[in-house]
């Protein structure tokens, strides 16, 4: 057996800051209450109900993922938020209308305390939303102090001892890399500057970095993955992940294009559409957040299906997304797929994909795992970028020059083997050998 990784023990209470207190933010929230008192199951969660085999399969040891490693308890977090409209967090899930309001009404005391603070708004980032609730500055600089400073009262008003931020907002405008963010003293300089360049998303990452807290990025947007904040996070020793929850269509790409790749099966073509109804939606109706989106939905399938290594199988196959604002469907998002596939012989096929999911019902168990598993990381002395976490992203944060794994059972196999080793038990590989020796 491997030494195991020194992890500091999960004592007190955690803190899990949410930036966005939408329809996301508010079902984690409302759900986690609701386990609490026993309402519910955590569906989704592998933190809650995932198992992790220890061992050789003749050794039987498979315990719950949450009895193998020293992970918070759902009775030690203790939620804050910021958000660019004033609804505290039960306001916001009866106007996201995914709880259903009676359910709602057993935790309402505990959602009406979650109240946000003022959030950093700038509307070329976000084009579609005018804030009502947003902080006055001088400048970013400024405005980065300010959130530093609502962090510090948080802590100090919910008595936590740890914290983990998790950016569940709006997502951002398209950005490409600049030189304001090639280091990190380029990037304080611009603070200083006020740079256009530097997005609301990435004062909220300064911020937390800046004070030793790990950071999550939820949506598509340039935020924490930028050299200067990846240089903050290391120089802090401080666990970032992202990026793009991988919820609907893409988290079925991930499930079915290893898949076809696995039995040598050729594509053509994968047209996708969606239409969606909440603020999301809304924010994606405007194209420079479309294009945001866009990026990171269809990176996917090329990393997956490496059409350098099998050009007969993969050589330029078409890949079409769409989202489309559509306000009567609200949160339940639809999703279609079209998948022009061939085999044997070249004779084509098809497959169909008629996904009609519930958006905020599948990411509010990623916030959940992230929020314990960013704390854990952080209490074993891990640092920068977390790419065992790429399990719940679309666009999954790597090392420089190093290409994302997509693959959605690669990417668990990553994740239970980063817990294995931690605990130093034996990494699996599968292999299997020594069974018939």
């Amino acid at each position: 057996m491997a030494t195991r990784v020194e992890i500091a023990e999960a004592e007190g209470k955690l803190g899990v800051l949410l930036v966005g207190l939408g329809a996301v933010s508010s079902t984690f929230i409302a759900g986690v209450e609701l386990l609490r008192k026993g309402i519910g199951q955590p569906i989704g969660s592998l933190t809650q109900l995932g198992t992790i085999r220890l061992g050789k399969r003749t050794e039987k040891r498979t315990p719950r993922i949450r009895d193998f490693v020293p992970l918070a308890g759902l009775d030690d977090l203790v939620f804050g938020a910021w958000d660019i409209f004033p609804d505290d967090a039960y306001q916001a899930a009866m106007r996201a209308r995914v709880v259903e309001p009676a359910l709602l009404d057993m935790v309402r005391p505990e959602l009406e305390a979650v109240v946000p603070c003022r959030g950093v708004f700038d509307q070329q980032y976000v084009k579609r939303l005018t804030g009502t609730h947003v902080k006055d500055g001088a400048g970013k600089l400024e405005l980065a102090q300010q959130l530093m400073h609502d962090i510090r009262a948080f802590r100090q008003a919910a008595g936590v001892s740890r914290l983990v931020m998790i950016w569940c907002g709006s997502t951002e405008s398209f950005l490409r890399p600049g030189p304001v963010h090639s280091s990190l003293a380029d990037f304080e300089r611009g603070l200083r500057s006020n740079d256009a360049a530097i997005a609301p998303s990435m004062l909220y990452a300064y911020a937390a970095l800046s004070l030793g807290i790990p950071f999550a990025n939820g949506a598509p947007n340039l935020t924490v993955d930028i050299p200067a904040l990846s240089e903050l996070a290391e120089r802090n020793r401080v666990p970032v992940c992202g990026k793009d929850f991988k919820t609907g269509q893409t988290l079925m790409k991930t499930i079915i294009a290893p898949g076809l790749k696995a039995r040598m099966l050729g594509l053509t073509g994968w047209f996708s559409t969606n239409i969606l109804g909440n603020r999301d939606g809304e924010v994606l109706d405007e194209p420079s957040s479309f294009k945001t989106k866009e990026e990171s939905k269809l990176s996917v399938l090329d990393v997956i299906l490496q059409e350098k290594l099998y050009p007969e199988l993969y050589k330029d196959y078409i890949h079409r997304v769409n989202i489309h604002y559509y306000p009567p469907r609200g949160d339940n998002k639809e999703g279609w797929d079209n998948i022009d596939i061939f085999g044997w012989l070249g004779y084509p096929m098809q497959i169909k994909i008629n996904f009609l999911c519930r958006d905020s019902i599948l990411a509010a168990p990623l916030v959940l795992d992230l929020a314990l598993f960013l704390d854990l990381a952080q209490r074993g002395g891990m640092k920068g970028i977390q790419e065992w976490l790429s399990f719940y992203f679309k666009s999954p944060q790597t090392a420089p020059g190093l290409y994302p794994e997509h693959d959605l059972f690669i990417q668990l196999m990553k994740l239970k083997n980063t817990l294995r080793f931690l605990r130093g038990e034996e990494l699996i590989t599968h292999l299997g050998l020594e069974y018939y020796d």
